[in-house]
């Protein structure tokens, strides 16, 4: 989703990132159906704050060069245990790159970028309405979940840059409003789906967002309709299972004077096995523990007998906003 289209907050430690310069070369990347980047395609890397709660270590964040790629937008987030980034864009398109660390652990670039358009059943590349991708899960059986706003439904891929089949949407979903269905989709460690809607109140309950958990049987989901109770006047942004069975789900609030706040909150196992309403433990608040952005993707691995923890903004393609890429480790 794009809130308001708004800048930066005030106080925020980076400088403004790269400007729109090199439009015919955006055009002609964006007509490639999967391309390598050549160049690390990152500024930085720039420290991060200690967290004020504790949970989380700070490793450093980078800045995207989103102009070598010709589009930005990143609104769902996978890390691989081999350091292989997955992000798609609601622009309709998929990004992977390898991150590389130092011997600190500290991210240092962002490498062997390739991207390329998503694509409908009929191997059609998507774009406008059909194209908004906001969420993304890998499958332990192999295969990518994308979900989809405006159009409200998920796709199955065999790989990212294979046609999308049509995968079993959570029930309700038709309701949600035009832009604010699915902006969270993951497999948790025991192998269910957590979905989460932007803007979909279940029961008219202002103060709950809808959920849904669901168990796959023969590939097919069993969707258990839930609840998720943000921080005030936030919104389910992205989420990511933890390999201790808990979840990480990331939140945001826009308001056209103060910016963007976002909030990093941590689902216990045990609250995803309730029938009360989820509520996480907040781990980050942004801007204060990172830089202000629209913060829309989170991912989790473990790495190296540590569990990362990366987020991705989403830049809305606007000149005052930035695609940030920000690295923790969890402990």
């Amino acid at each position: 989703m794009a809130p308001g289209r708004g800048g930066a907050c005030a106080g925020d430690p980076l400088t403004p990132g790269p400007s729109d310069a090199g439009a015919g070369r955006r055009a002609l990347l964006l007509g490639l159906l999967a391309a390598p980047a050549l160049a690390r395609a990152v500024t930085g890397p720039f420290p991060l704050p200690a967290p004020a709660r504790p949970g989380l270590r700070p490793l450093g964040g980078l800045a995207l060069d989103t102009s070598l790629w010709g589009f930005g937008g990143f609104s769902g987030l996978h890390l691989a245990p081999d350091l292989t980034l997955s992000a798609v864009s609601d622009r309709g398109r998929w990004w992977q790159g390898r991150l590389r660390l130092d011997a600190e652990g500290q991210p240092r670039a962002v490498e062997e970028v390739r991207h390329g358009p998503l694509r409908g059943a009929n191997g059609q590349a998507l774009s406008g309405r059909a194209g908004d991708a906001e969420a993304l899960a890998r499958l332990d059986s192999g295969g990518w979940l994308i979900a989809f706003e405006r159009q409200h439904r998920i796709q199955h891929h065999a790989r990212l840059d294979a046609p999308g089949l049509a995968f079993p949407a959570p029930p309700g979903l038709a309701a949600a409003p035009d832009n604010g269905g699915l902006e969270a989709l993951t497999q948790l460690a025991d192998g269910r789906l957590l979905a989460l809607a932007e803007s979909l109140a279940p029961g008219g309950e202002s103060g709950l967002r809808a959920a849904w958990l669901a168990r796959l049987e023969a590939g097919r989901p069993r969707w258990t309709p839930h609840a998720y109770r943000p921080e005030p006047d936030m919104e389910p942004t992205g989420a990511a299972g933890l390999p201790d069975g808990g979840a990480l789900v990331l939140e945001r609030r826009y308001a056209l004077f103060s910016g963007f706040r976002c909030r990093l909150a941590r689902l216990p196992a045990a609250a995803l096995s309730a029938e009360a309403p989820l509520a996480g433990e907040t781990l980050l608040s942004l801007p204060e523990d990172a830089p202000a952005e629209n913060w829309e993707g989170v991912a989790a691995a473990r790495h190296g007998g540590a569990t990362l923890v990366a987020l991705i903004s989403d830049d809305n393609e606007r000149r005052a906003q930035r695609s940030l890429l920000l690295l923790y480790r969890m402990g």
